[in-house]
């Protein structure tokens, strides 16, 4: 977490791939209008975590959480053609690491696996996230950020952050 942001992490020397425990952190749902999409989401009766940030609203599913976030903005992190959107759905499936260096090993497992790299481990603002597809497509996130809060199983505590 030293490295400054967009600094690239591959695996560690003689490190084998990592694979990922069976579970999902977060639905990320790239949206139109944020403000608008939360309304929706209350009105079905869902309440917003209190972790939530005006554009970052975060409902809890029970250990993991649907976050809405601008689709251009999720475009650019995924590093999708934000013109067209050509090739991007607008979800991302998250998958929160436990350390660090889990994301470049976790993300080498998914090549390994068959999935294609769509950005590699870099050091973002936050921490440290990279992207991979299956495939058939659909784009998976492997995060590691200090903030989130996970439970001795590996579930998400979407009403706390660490801080």
């Amino acid at each position: 977490m030293d490295k400054p942001v967009g600094h690239i992490y591959q695996p560690l020397d003689g490190a084998l791939s990592t694979p990922p425990s069976q579970r999902l952190h977060l639905i990320l749902l790239g949206v139109d209008n944020v403000a608008k999409s939360i309304i929706f989401y209350e009105a079905l009766g869902w309440v917003q975590s209190p972790t939530s940030f005006p554009e970052f609203p975060k409902f809890d599913l029970g250990g993991y959480a649907l976050c809405l976030l601008p689709k251009e903005n999720l475009a650019k992190n995924v590093q999708a053609d934000v013109s067209t959107m050509s090739g991007f759905s607008g979800v991302v499936f998250v998958y929160l690491a436990k350390k660090p260096e889990d994301v470049p090993n976790i993300l080498y497992r998914a090549i390994e696996a068959g999935g294609t790299l769509v950005r590699p481990a870099t050091r973002t603002e936050w921490g440290i996230a990279g992207y991979f597809q299956d495939p058939d497509g659909h784009i998976f996130e492997v995060d590691y950020e200090y903030e989130w809060m996970l439970d001795d199983d590996h579930h998400l505590i979407v009403d706390k952050m660490n801080t």
